[in-house]
């Protein structure tokens, strides 16, 4: 527990890394205001991440309002030896496309930008990705490499309805 200005405030369980910062402008009569949007990705390594994406009129806000948003959309998967997927997916999410494969035990994780946050956040170790759409946009890949992940989801359900 932190004391900040008489208040309690629990300390977060999930690691977290900003995905994104950005400035963003929205013209009113007399000028411009600006404010920023912020994607912070949270997980524990364990098997549970989020993604949060919220606007604030300064930085600090807006990261602290993407991680409160981003610990209210975790997901949970189960990881195959508590290292990797139990095999090849792809998933697309808007113009992202994301294909992931599971390696061999000391393989390590193979991936670049967005995904590469998000994989390691969950707590794959040995794992190959690949952005294969055409976007370069930070927030449509990790939302693309979450929706891969949730496939893993629903398979597990399925599996323990059948037995």
């Amino acid at each position: 527990m932190i004391r900040r200005n008489e208040k309690l405030v629990k300390k977060s369980e999930y690691k977290e890394k900003v995905l994104e910062i950005r400035r963003v402008t929205r013209v009113m009569a007399g000028g411009k205001r600006f404010s920023f949007r912020a994607a912070v990705v949270v997980g524990d390594e364990k098997g549970r991440v989020g993604l949060g994406v919220a606007k604030g009129l300064d930085v600090a806000a807006a990261v602290q309002k993407a991680k409160r948003q981003a610990e209210k959309n975790i997901i949970r998967i189960l990881l195959k030896d508590g290292r990797t997927i139990p095999y090849d997916a792809e998933a697309k999410f808007g113009a992202a496309l994301v294909r992931i494969k599971p390696c061999k035990s000391g393989h390590g994780l193979i991936a670049g930008g967005a995904a590469r946050v998000v994989l390691e956040l969950v707590g794959v170790k040995d794992i190959s990705a690949k952005i294969m759409g055409r976007t370069k946009n930070k927030i449509a890949n990790a939302e693309a490499t979450i929706k891969v992940l949730k496939l893993f989801i629903k398979n597990e359900v399925i599996v323990k309805e059948k037995e």
